[in-house]
């Protein structure tokens, strides 16, 4: 009589190969976050430089030979030709801040891009993305809790402090030396079209119109109906 046995060989080649597969996922994974912490941070550096008062111009060419000059975070990545979906997030993401707010709109990217720097170093670590994760939403909540501690309560009749906001926010564009006029020019424009009961303000309904010839001591707010 012959008796035959079955070899546990096939099984145990399945399960390497599964083993595989996942290491073959885990690496892609990897791959992939790091491949948009990479993008994001080159869309940051492209605008490092430009922060702050001492921030320096940039100039852009587009397609059409246009040349632009300009220091805002906003402008310079709408001219920028963006192809990585993450990097597009942070256009899209300045772009918010410039609707929402209209200033720091370079803040916003630079601070994207450091935060993920970091996560970058952390994930290097073996810190599990979603313990990163976590620890931004509660890094969120503090934050907002020191922000919301800071504010200075602030009177719209008090023109002066008003002014004084306007010429802080002028202070790193290229206009900076007519800050005095312009500021005064912005918040007389703002509160002439203010919803103060709702705390609203529409910027299309100040519309501004740009004359050749002259300089820009010469602009000047106009009330219309």
């Amino acid at each position: 009589a012959e008796s035959t046995m079955s070899s546990p060989a096939p099984a145990a080649a399945s399960s390497n190969s599964h083993r595989g597969e996942r290491l073959e996922d885990r690496g892609k994974e990897k791959d992939v976050r790091q491949s948009n912490i990479t993008a994001a941070k080159a869309v940051a550096d492209a605008v490092r430089t430009s922060l702050g008062p001492r921030g320096m111009d940039k100039m852009v060419s587009d397609a059409r030979g246009e040349v632009t000059v300009t220091n805002d975070g906003a402008t310079i990545l709408q001219q920028l030709e963006v192809a990585h979906p993450t990097a597009r997030m942070l256009v899209e993401l300045s772009k918010a801040q410039d609707v929402e707010a209209g200033d720091g709109t370079t803040s916003v990217v630079v601070l994207a891009g450091s935060l993920l720097d970091a996560c970058s170093k952390l994930l290097a670590q073996g810190v599990h993305p979603t313990i990163i994760s976590e620890a931004f939403g509660k890094a969120v909540v503090k934050a907002d809790e020191i922000l919301t501690g800071m504010g200075v309560p602030l009177d719209l009749n008090d023109t002066n402090s008003l002014v004084l906001a306007a010429t802080t926010s002028l202070s790193s564009k290229v206009v900076y030396q007519q800050a005095d006029l312009l500021s005064k020019i912005a918040v007389d424009a703002v509160m002439h079209v203010a919803d103060i009961e709702n705390s609203n303000v529409d910027l299309n309904d100040v519309r501004v119109l740009q004359k050749l010839g002259g300089t820009i001591d010469d602009t000047e707010l106009i009330n219309g109906i």
